[in-house]
């Protein structure tokens, strides 16, 4: 019987393994362990065969403005079709993970490090969509005895989207919604949409912004998400690929996905990719554009369950 137990940022163990991470980052880029926050997640695990516990688990890291709640149905899917443990991981100033100023992809991965070092887990699995892709490819090359296989949605280390930067125009539509306290959250989300109709005609993205609606217990309505952070952050950090890891590499097994009506990654860019990913793959899902995991759930399932079963 599948479990699922969400796990915060209090049940951890003690550390126990150790990764080795480059100096030349670790000097440049990262001042020390206190700048890492404790992630919220969630573990999808069940009774299974000896020889399926020991597969590696497989992380999953979402993307910009989502949490680790999209990924409930997938992560359960997962592991039922593929026996391995799944976590799925709220990244800093998202979901119930704590918020903090800095916002960049080498202190998303460090705190992806301090996760696993508290479960006590040597080797991973890691599936990453859009900025959850950046975050498990920067992991990856700074420290990849950890990592067993990589998967990335949708996200390029050598190219950015020009739709990228509409973000940025969220994140203000996001911090100018005003609903009165004490509503229905039902009431509450039919305002929000109807105030972000103006900054986005799609009913779909408009909905998953609506999913960081919370109400407080004073019966007030915020952003669980940290928009100042992200916002602040966006255009020197969230927005494009750590420039000096060129020179890293990761020869794990890697595959990239993208969607057929995307731009986040095109068809040209394996070349530039395989010089940090040397063996990697890059397949598209026809139809899907950049939430290839949402719109064509069935498909992404396939490839993502035959290649870690491969791998």
């Amino acid at each position: 019987m599948l479990l699922t137990k969400i796990v915060l940022r209090n049940l951890f163990n003690p550390f126990k393994v150790r990764f080795k991470i480059s100096p030349r980052y670790l000097s440049t880029n990262y001042e020390s362990s206190s700048d890492t926050v404790d992630l919220a997640y969630a573990s999808y695990e069940s009774t299974a065969d000896p020889e399926e516990t020991n597969l590696p688990p497989l992380v999953i890291l979402h993307g910009l403005l989502g949490s680790k709640n999209n990924w409930n149905s997938m992560s359960k899917a997962i592991h039922r079709t593929t026996g391995r443990k799944v976590i799925s991981v709220d990244a800093r100033n998202h979901g119930d993970s704590r918020h903090s100023s800095q916002h960049t992809y080498v202190h998303m991965a460090h705190d992806v490090m301090k996760l696993l070092k508290k479960l006590e887990l040597s080797k991973v699995a890691l599936l990453g969509h859009s900025m959850g892709g950046r975050t498990a490819m920067v992991l990856s090359l700074l420290c990849s005895d950890l990592v067993s296989s990589l998967i990335i949605v949708d996200i390029s280390p050598v190219k950015t989207s020009p739709q990228i930067f509409t973000m940025a125009n969220l994140f203000d539509a996001m911090s100018s919604v005003m609903i009165r306290p004490g509503i229905a959250m039902s009431k509450a989300r039919k305002l929000a949409d109807e105030q972000l109709k103006s900054i986005t005609p799609d009913v779909n993205l408009r909905n998953f912004l609506i999913t960081n609606l919370v109400q407080t217990n004073t019966g007030a309505y915020t952003w669980r998400v940290n928009l100042p952070a992200l916002k602040e952050n966006f255009q020197s950090h969230i927005s494009c690929f750590p420039s000096n890891l060129r020179g890293l590499q990761y020869c794990g097994p890697t595959m990239f996905i993208g969607g057929t009506l995307s731009d986040y990654i095109g068809k040209n860019d394996l070349k530039e990719i395989q010089e940090y990913f040397p063996l990697a793959e890059l397949v598209f899902v026809e139809g899907a554009g950049h939430w290839v995991h949402s719109q064509k759930p069935e498909k992404f399932l396939e490839i993502v369950c035959q290649f870690l079963s491969e791998k």
